[in-house]
């Protein structure tokens, strides 16, 4: 764009704004008129749209500010939609209870995994809405608010729950349904708004105070949340965020101080600026350099370890919309909550209801000082598990025909099958070479997942095959982690079983990511895996296969060390094996015994290795779980009970 067009459209905005400044009235900009502005100076309409989106509607010279920062930006045209999440969060004396809660307990314990995000009730599970359809969405809030004003008595009833791991408040139970009826209606107007799909949360409501802390903390962090007086005046707003989707599983870091780039490779930083770094890309840095994602201009490079500094999960999360509950007509009642970093400005447009100053403590801007040394790395733990039960073998390999009907319609004939399949691009006989797993296959995950949650036990990334098999097993491990929201399924095809063993002359024909993704399971579909799908090959030799599965392992493990200290790796029966036997420095077993040895792993078979110090030799050891033992279970029809005698 040349400086004549520029300050043409600068004249054109010049003259708009004071009639936007007029409109800019409730708690959100709409984008209807803005988006006009931004048409008619010249800007293609996925990308005025994008602006708006990311910059939460605020107006017309934040999107252009966005637009001129991000010209460089290679996904500036990527039509993957954003994240979105209803919460309920508080103010007013509540808020600064829990202000002091958050800053005292960092003070004397450090940041535990609540820290990320600000203390919140969640309502839905984070759902997907495309661009063009963001101002519906934030209408389905308004609208459901609207609705609900007046109904919900003000403060909530909170009490105080604790374990060794855990420590939250939880909203008594017959309120709770009234919150859970309210996600309900939100979800029902947001399907009929918006054309998205909100699942309502179905688990209890709660606010997380503190988890994944040290138990030596426990007392301290007890003692702190019983301070906090949750009969304290509170109006509850609900406030919907977004997030980019591609960035969900980076760690998120700070800028401190301004660089300049000395080679084309560097990334130029500015002060306030967020960074998005993956694990999965630090492998072109050197020692004392990081490469990462700026969130003010889009570009990557290589920046200096020591210019950034840790930040908040929530931090780069986007507001499009906060409502009071409170049945007043008051103005404060809905507006636009808290500010957002964005290309070194921040929005400083905050709820009335809400004093800036107690979110600034709630969620303390990062200072400008020296990094410290990291600390040594916790010690790195491997979990490898098979996937559950699979249709083709409790059914039959005919179970596609007996399902399906010739127009491609599943129909299940046993409690045992699933209620409903994903789509398939390909049809729906792509499920006779990549089989889902039965609801008790779901149930053994759920399991799985609970007992780890139990043994206090969280996951920091998972890997997994790409049949549907075992990436609906790693699903419901993370639901019964209740870590669903927040770690995403890494599609990992250099985990797929010994090719060999897949009948006919080709692979199957797996799901693609977005696909996955829009069948609500949680994928990352960012992830570049080490083994793309053109290099799997059918009927590998036994030599390939086990050399594919162990330097699949020792990438993954590499690519996660310092970032996590637990891998979870959902596959194969194969995989307990061939991913943990030579990263212990054992060489390989010969074929016939490699066998022998699978075909006593069951379902849900589990194995734990963990590293032996800084050595990079791994050891088996006990897992965290106790095994999971089930039995067959034949087929019973009821009328063969008037046949007897």
């Amino acid at each position: 764009m040349d400086v004549g067009a520029m300050a043409a459209k600068e004249d054109v905005y010049a003259k708009v704004t004071p009639r936007r400044q007029r409109q800019a009235r409730g708690n959100t900009v709409k984008h209807g008129s803005a988006l006009d502005v931004l048409l008619s100076m010249g800007f293609p309409r996925t990308r005025a749209l994008k602006a708006l989106v990311s910059t939460g509607g605020k107006n017309v010279q934040a999107a252009c500010d966005w637009l001129f920062s991000h010209v460089d930006d290679p996904f500036l045209d990527d039509p993957l939609p954003r994240e979105y999440v209803l919460y309920l969060r508080p103010s007013g004396a509540l808020l600064q209870q829990l202000s002091h809660f958050w800053k005292q307990s960092r003070l004397s314990c450090g940041k535990n995994k609540a820290h990320n995000i600000f203390p919140h009730i969640t309502l839905c599970q984070f759902f997907m809405c495309a661009d063009e359809k963001v101002e519906a969405l934030a209408d389905a809030v308004q609208a459901t608010v609207s609705k609900w004003k007046g109904r919900i008595p003000m403060p909530l009833p909170l009490e105080l729950y604790t374990s060794s791991t855990f420590i939250g408040l939880f909203v008594e139970e017959q309120m709770a349904e009234v919150l859970k009826s309210f996600a309900a209606d939100f979800a029902t107007e947001a399907a009929s708004k918006a054309d998205v799909h909100v699942e309502p949360h179905k688990k209890q409501l709660h606010v997380t105070l503190a988890y994944h802390f040290q138990t030596s903390h426990l007392p301290v962090l007890e003692k702190l949340a019983k301070l906090v007086d949750v009969s304290s005046g509170c109006d509850w707003l609900a406030v919907l965020f977004s997030r980019d989707i591609r960035f969900a599983n980076h760690e998120t870091l700070q800028v401190m101080y301004p660089y300049g780039p000395q080679n084309d490779d560097e990334l130029e930083l500015m002060q306030g600026d967020f960074i998005f770094m993956s694990p999965v890309e630090q492998s072109t840095a050197s020692e004392g350099w990081v490469y990462g994602t700026s969130l003010g201009t889009g570009l990557s490079g290589l920046l200096p370890e020591n210019y950034v500094n840790r930040a908040d999960e929530s931090d780069t999360w986007v507001v499009h919309g906060s409502h009071s509950f409170v049945s007043s007509a008051s103005p404060s009642n809905c507006s636009s909550s808290r500010g957002l970093m964005l290309d070194g400005k921040t929005n400083e447009t905050l709820d009335s209801m809400v004093d800036s100053s107690s979110l600034t403590a709630l969620c303390p801007p990062m200072t400008v000082s020296k990094a410290a040394a990291p600390s040594s790395p916790s010690r790195m733990r491997l979990f490898v598990c098979r996937h559950g039960e699979r249709m083709d073998v409790v059914f039959g390999k005919h179970w596609v025909t007996q399902c399906f009907d010739s127009k491609g319609r599943y129909v299940r004939s046993n409690l045992n099958m699933p209620s409903s399949l994903p789509a398939r691009g390909g049809g729906h006989w792509d499920y006779d070479k990549d089989c889902p797993i039965t609801v008790f296959g779901s149930t053994q995950a759920r399991l799985v997942g609970e007992a780890l949650l139990e043994s206090r036990t969280a996951i920091d990334f998972v890997y997994c095959s790409p049949s549907l098999r075992c990436i609906q097993t790693a699903q419901h491990i993370l639901q019964g982690l209740q870590q669903e929201a927040q770690t995403k399924i890494r599609v990992e095809p250099g985990l797929f079983e010994w090719t060999k063993w897949v009948s006919g002359s080709c692979l199957p024909a797996w799901i693609p990511l977005p696909e996955l993704a829009a069948a609500n399971l949680s994928v990352d579909v960012t992830y570049r895996p080490h083994v793309p799908l053109s290099k799997l090959v059918v009927s590998e030799s036994y030599d390939t296969y086990i050399s594919r599965s162990f330097q699949v392992t020792r990438e993954i493990l590499t690519e996660c060390k310092n970032m996590g200290s637990v891998v979870l790796i959902v596959a194969h029966a194969s995989s307990l094996e061939a991913c943990t036997r030579q990263i212990q420095g054992l060489s390989p077993q010969n074929s016939k015994d490699f066998i022998q040895v699978v075909r006593k792993i069951p379902y849900l078979g589990f194995c734990a290795c963990e590293e032996l110090g800084e050595t990079g030799v791994w050891q088996l050891v006990d897992p965290p779980i106790l095994p999971l033992t089930h039995g067959p279970n034949h087929s019973f029809n009821w009328r063969e009970l008037l046949t007897q005698d």
